[in-house]
Parts: structure tokens; sequence; C-alpha cells
């Protein structure tokens, strides 16, 4: 919304300003619940480790942030991209395992994993810049 008030120009262009603040504001709302159980997720996990072995408030920060991170990247990306890039990273399923489970070829398996790291990639070097 701050964007295009800065281009008061494109302000001309939308036909329908109370449907995209709603769509806006519901995006926001998303988001908010999506960093929210993202947060509570993590939090649950450190209830497993005895009270001395649990990291203060700033260490429990950094992950957190990193965690909504990963899940925004995570969520924008196409659905089969994304359970390519998870079989493959986090069960470690060898290409052709993916194949199998997701009923496609193991080249489709190849060209999904490419377009996550490259999506990845991509993130990388906004953040960094």
């Amino acid at each position: 919304f701050i964007r295009l008030m800065a281009k008061p120009e494109k302000l001309g262009d939308l036909r329908e300003p109370r449907a995209y603040l709603t769509t806006i504001a519901n995006g926001l709302v998303s988001d908010h619940w999506r960093r929210q159980s993202v947060e509570q997720t993590y939090l649950d996990a450190l209830t497993l480790y005895p009270t001395e072995h649990q990291p203060s408030e700033e260490q429990r920060a950094l992950p957190i942030e990193l965690l909504l991170q990963l899940n925004t990247l995570l969520q924008q990306m196409k659905p089969l991209i994304r359970s390519t890039f998870l079989l493959s990273q986090l069960d470690g399923l060898t290409y052709r395992q993916i194949a199998d489970q997701l009923h496609v070829s193991e080249r489709t398996v190849k060209s999904y994993m490419a377009q996550a790291m490259l999506h990845c990639l991509r993130l990388k070097n906004q953040t960094d810049n």
C-alpha cells in the first residue's frame, strides 16, 4: 500500500481500492498467524529440554527469525517444488525415491530441485544486499 501511495500516478489505475486494501489486510493477518504458528512450534520444541539448557530470550530471537525466513521462502515455492525440496533436504530421499513418491520423472525432480535452489539463492542474494 505504501509503495502504491509513493507513486500517485498508479492510484489512477486502482479500480477497487476497498478490495485492494482488503487483500492487503488479509495478507497481513495471514502473515501474522503464520508467524505466530512458526514461533509457537519452536517454543513448544524448546520445552522438551531441561530448563537449564533452554536458550535465553535473546538466543531464541535469531532461530525464530531464521525459521520465519525459511517459512516465507517455502511458501513462495510452488507446491510440487516445495515438496521436492523438503523430501530431499529434510527426509533425505534420493531423486528416484522422490520421483516415485510424487509420480513424476527423475528428470522432473532434478528440474524442481534446480528451481528450489535458484529460489534459495535469489533470497540469499536479496538478504545479503
